[in-house]
């Protein structure tokens, strides 16, 4: 018996389709869309009911504090206000670090248990583009995180009529001081997230990778301080994220360090600080370029 060739088995079936005559918006508009939907996923928004509760939580908590301080500081009409724009991020770490922890793992490990990378990888979106678009939206999601309160400070501080020159430079300082955190957290949190499908994992690694470290850190530059090694403590703080930006904003933004006794870093070790979070920024992003291409395969 003679076997049928291919071309004669190959059927082909109009089933009423219709061709698409629209514009074709192309990579732009797909990659504002995906940071779109990120950034909003972010709080929830789009999303369940359920699904809102722990970010809008947080943010209340986050701003909440700073309520209390423009309460306190017009009612008694102080001169200053009683935390520095710098000071507030470091204050609130703990709560940074529950949203970041909440938030990453759902920004990425749902796309990969569930296997839909590829799909958003076979047209128009190519691989930089879902890393971009994921990086801005977690960072833009932790800037407004930090960057709230800041505000709430800067407008209570104006009502209560404080000197605007001193106020508005703080303010400008604590928003380059959040814009650096909301990188240098976003691109950590999201690489550990990307590691796993499974979200408790991802949620796990980042609670452990920011509070490990800073503990350590913490630790050691205690015990520095106490054995005299006064020379060791600003070096000891390029081993935690949080301790990064404090050495960062104490060299160049005029903030106070939260080291012992006082001791952050000067004007050379800044520098070292802030090549430091640039190349853990870049390094981030370049890790979620690996994984991504062997996701996207």
């Amino acid at each position: 018996m003679s076997t049928p060739t291919p071309q004669a088995e190959t059927r082909i079936h109009n089933i009423g389709y219709r061709d698409y005559d629209g514009p074709r918006l192309g990579r732009a508009y797909a990659r504002r869309s995906l940071f779109s939907q990120s950034l909003r996923g972010a709080y929830g928004l789009g999303r369940s009911a359920k699904s809102k509760v722990l970010p809008m939580i947080l943010f209340a908590v986050m701003c909440i504090p700073a309520l209390v301080v423009v309460a306190v500081a017009v009612a008694t009409k102080l001169k200053d206000l009683p935390l520095d724009y710098t000071r507030y991020a470091i204050f609130t770490q703990a709560v940074i670090g529950l949203y970041l922890a909440s938030q990453a793992p759902q920004s990425v490990s749902r796309d990969l248990r569930f296997k839909t990378v590829p799909l958003y990888f076979s047209r128009p979106i190519e691989r930089v583009d879902y890393v971009l678009a994921k990086y801005g939206a977690m960072a833009a999601a932790l800037f407004i995180l930090t960057a709230s309160p800041l505000l709430i400070l800067y407008i209570g501080s104006l009502l209560a009529k404080m000197d605007f020159a001193d106020q508005t430079q703080g303010f400008a300082q604590g928003l380059v001081s959040v814009a650096l955190l909301s990188l240098l957290f976003g691109g950590i949190g999201l690489v550990l997230a990307a590691l796993t499908p499974r979200r408790g994992f991802g949620v796990a690694a980042v609670i452990a990778a920011l509070t490990i470290s800073y503990g350590a850190v913490s630790t050691l530059q205690a015990i520095a301080w106490s054995t005299d090694s006064l020379d060791a403590v600003p070096w000891l703080g390029l081993f935690s994220p949080i301790t990064l930006i404090d050495g960062v904003q104490t060299a160049f933004l005029g903030a106070t360090s939260s080291f012992p006794a006082e001791a952050g870093p000067g004007a050379g070790q800044g520098v070292v600080y802030l090549l430091v979070v640039l190349a853990l920024v870049a390094g981030s992003y370049a890790v979620l370029m690996r994984r991504y291409r062997k996701v996207g395969l």
